[in-house]
This record gives C-alpha cells, structure tokens and sequence, in this order.
C-alpha cells in the first residue's frame, strides 16, 4: 500500500499504472481485432470475441491491482456472492462520477461476463481506449438536440438501429449489457433543472434498456441492479486517482426481468411504453430510498 503517500503523489502513480496497463493490453487487442476486421464472418467472430474479452478481463484485473495499491479506500460491497460467470445479464446502475465505471468494472470482473456500455459518439475520439471500446463493440450512440429531432424525425431510428445492431453481436457469446439510465452523471444543476422526483437521482430513460431487451430479452438471465454510493461525497476522476475518497459502498441485487418487456414495441407502443416506465420508475424509487438509507448509515436493502 502507498497510502502513506502524500494524494497527489499517488494519483500520479495510479494514472501512469493506468496509461501503462492500458497501451499493453489494447496492443495485443488491437492485434487480436485486425483478425476480425478483415474476416468479419461469424465463425471468426465467435471464436475471436472471447479472446478480446478475456484482454479486457485482464486489463480491468490490472486496474484493480493498481487501485489496491494506491488507495486506502474502504470498499463496502454486498450482493455479489448469487452472480454466475456464464450467460447474459442486463445490467442497470445510478451514474455520479467517471469512477463508476472502474467501480463497477472493479466488483463485477470476472463475476459476471465483461461489461459492454453504451457510450456516446464522442468518446470514439478519445485515445487508445475509444478504439479499444470500438474492438470491443462497445455500442456509440448519437445524442440529438429536441430542434433536430423535431427538423428530422428519421434520427430518432439511429439510436434503435445501433442498439439492435449491438446486441446482435452480443448475442454471440456471453455479455453483460450495461446501461446508465439516468443517461448522464448525476449534478445538483441537473437534478434541479429536470425537475427529478427522486432525492438522490435524475429521471430514468427507458428507451435504451427497452431495446435491449426487445433485442435480447429471451437471452438474459436477470436484471442486475447496482446501486453505487459514496458517503463522503462523490469524487471526480483525480479524487478517485489520488485515493482520496474513504469508502465506497455498493448493493447489487439480481431481479426478473417481466417476459412481456422481451417482446413490445418501446416506441410505437403507447400501453407498452407506459407499463415499462412505470416498471422503471417503481425500481428507481427502490434506489432512490437505498441510496438514502445508506448515506443514514442503514444496511438499504
């Protein structure tokens, strides 16, 4: 442990760890994806698939060794011990920092099958890693502004397209789906400017989990539903380097998924639509009250 390092000492540390584990890792998945990029036959892609997941495997590994190094952070997890390494999971958490993603990368690895998010087009730009997530088929969504939905109804068909396009791919070898409902990371500004009902959340989209679903519904297992708190505040992603956040708390509980969600029609469906955000809406209410009774101190169960 380099806990006895002053913060900053370690967050440098921990962002070389990081840089350095992930340039060796994406070397070899990037070798690994040419494969796949020139033979994109669905026999490679089954057997290649696994390959690059299990990279990615490591990689998050290496992460959490590196984050075992560097901090001194108390990690209060419970929920986990019921997950099978084998089949497919929707997975559905809360979002407050850029941490959540190794959080969440750091209790599920190798607990259940490799995370896949959907991410926005953006972070395709980012270096290394938003081709890293591209070898991965790691779906990008575009985001569009109400003005140019309404000047060009036929975007709203894009999103839908690549998600079923994704999930195609995931249903090749075992995944675990992974959304972000809120659709971005949890603010004040936001939370007051959305008008949210839920104390310690924005509103839930419904329209990405339902496609996956409809893709993918007869494959998944279970919802796995994370719930991910930190009661000395959320850090940003240098806090979350430097070790400065003291304990992370995270409650993970598996629920079914209703078999008549796997079959409708999200957005041409108006009864449909409505009982799924009603669903959706009954499950953050659950979290918003778990997220209260354990920043109360409570178990939140």
């Amino acid at each position: 442990m380099l806990s006895f390092l002053p913060p900053a000492a370690r967050g440098v540390i921990a962002l070389l760890l990081l840089v350095l584990n992930t340039l060796f890792w994406c070397t070899l998945l990037f070798a690994f994806s040419l494969v796949k990029l020139v033979l994109p036959v669905r026999a490679v892609r089954v057997r290649i698939d696994p390959l690059l997941n299990a990279i990615a495997t490591l990689w998050i590994a290496c992460n959490s060794g590196w984050m075992r190094l560097t901090q001194a952070t108390a990690w209060d997890v419970d929920g986990v011990a019921g997950l099978r390494y084998a089949g497919w999971y929707l997975v559905n958490s809360n979002h407050r920092t850029w941490a959540d993603i190794f959080v969440l990368q750091h209790v599920l690895n190798r607990r259940i099958p490799m995370l896949k998010f959907f991410l926005k087009q953006q972070l395709i730009y980012v270096p290394v890693i938003g081709l890293a997530w591209w070898a991965l088929d790691f779906p990008f969504m575009k985001r569009h502004s109400a003005g140019q939905l309404a000047r060009h109804p036929e975007l709203r068909q894009q999103d839908r397209l690549t998600t079923m396009r994704a999930c195609e791919k995931f249903a090749l070898v075992p995944t675990c789906v992974m959304n972000f409902a809120e659709g971005t990371r949890f603010t004040r500004a936001k939370h007051q400017a959305q008008g949210s009902p839920y104390r310690h959340l924005l509103k839930p989209k419904a329209g990405a989990l339902a496609l996956a679903l409809n893709a993918m519904g007869d494959k998944f297992h279970s919802l796995v539903d994370v719930t991910i708190v930190y009661p000395g505040g959320a850090p940003s992603f240098w806090q979350f380097l430097c070790g400065s956040t003291p304990r992370i708390v995270v409650r993970v509980q598996q629920l079914p998924i209703p078999r008549e969600f796997c079959a409708g029609d999200y957005a041409e469906d108006a009864a449909f639509r409505d009982a799924f955000q009603r669903w959706l809406s009954q499950l953050w209410q659950h979290k918003d009250e778990q997220i209260e009774a354990l920043l109360n101190g409570r178990s939140g169960g």
